[in-house]
C-alpha cells in the first residue's frame, strides 16, 4: 500500500512515499518558513514516483498531527486533506512526538532506554513526553524545563533527548549521569511510516471534514507593526 507522509510539525518540511511501511522515495528542507513553497513541490514530484513504480494512486496520506509550529501544522494538514477529498483516500495521522521516537528506536536498534522528543515551543518551553519501546510512558505536554523535571525516568534508566528543543535545554538537563543526547538526530517523514501502515491495515483513519492538529497551546497573534496602521 502507497502512503504519502506528511511532517510540516517544526521547521523541517519532509515529505515521503512509503510502500508497506517502507520509505521509497523522499523530499526533505530545513530551509525556514519554507513550507508553503516547498511542500506542493515535494508532493507533486513524489505523486510522480508513485505514478513511475506503475500505481495508479495513493492508498492513503499521512500526516504529523503535532504538537509543533501552528502555521506549519495547517498547512501540512490542508495539504493532506486537500488531497484525500480530490483522490477519495483516507485521511490517517500520527502524533508528532511518537513519530520522532519511533525513528529514533528505528535507527537505534539496540538502545533500551528511554527517548524524550523536544519540539521548540520558545523561550525556555518545549513539547515533550517520554517514550519506552513498549509506548508512551508520560503524557504529551507544554513544559517549562526546569532542573529536576525528569528525574522520575532519569533514576530509573537512561533517557536520550532528542529533537530542536533538547539543545537548548542541555545545560539544565545533562547534570543527571543518565542523561544523553543524540545531535545527530533530525525529524523526518520516514518515522510515520510504520505507524501510518498499521492504522491503515486497522481502519484507524480520520474524517477529513472535521480533523485538525493538536496544537497543545493556543495561538497567540502578535500586534501589527507596519507603519501607518493604528492600533
Amino acid at each position: 500500500m502507497s502512503i504519502l507522509l506528511l511532517e510540516t510539525a517544526t521547521q523541517i518540511c519532509s515529505a515521503a512515499i512509503s510502500d508497506n511501511g517502507t520509505i521509497i522515495a523522499e523530499r526533505h528542507s530545513e530551509e525556514s518558513n519554507a513550507h508553503s513553497s516547498r511542500l506542493a513541490v515535494f508532493i507533486d514530484e513524489l505523486l510522480k514516483v508513485v505514478r513511475s513504480t506503475g500505481s495508479s494512486s495513493l492508498n492513503a496520506v499521512c500526516v504529523s498531527s503535532g504538537p509543533g509550529s501552528y502555521t506549519g501544522l495547517r498547512i501540512g494538514v490542508s495539504s493532506a486533506k486537500g488531497i484525500c477529498y480530490a483522490l477519495d483516500i483516507p485521511l490517517l495521522s500520527v502524533p508528532t512526538l511518537q513519530s520522532m521516537a519511533a525513528l529514533f528506536y528505528k535507527q537505534h536498534p539496540d538502545y533500551m532506554g528511554y527517548v524524550c522528543p523536544m519540539i521548540d515551543a520558545r523561550r525556555m518551553e518545549c513539547y515533550t513526553a517520554i517514550f519506552s519501546r513498549e509506548g508512551q510512558v508520560r503524557d504529551t505536554d507544554a513544559d517549562v524545563i526546569e532542573p529536576g523535571i525528569f528525574d522520575k525516568w532519569l533514576d530509573k534508566d537512561e533517557v536520550t533527548f532528542i529533537g530542536d528543543g533538547a539543545e537548548k535545554t542541555r545545560e539544565i538537563l545533562s547534570t543527571h549521569p543518565n542523561a544523553r543526547y543524540d545531535t545527530q538526530f533530525r525529524l523526518s517523514a520516514e518515522g510515520l511510516a510504520e505507524i501510518a501502515e498499521h492504522k491503515l491495515k486497522n481502519g484507524e483513519t480520520e474524517d477529513v471534514a472535521y480533523f485538525v492538529p493538536f496544537y497543545l497551546k493556543d495561538f497567540v497573534a502578535k500586534k501589527s507593526v507596519v507603519h501607518g496602521l493604528r492600533q
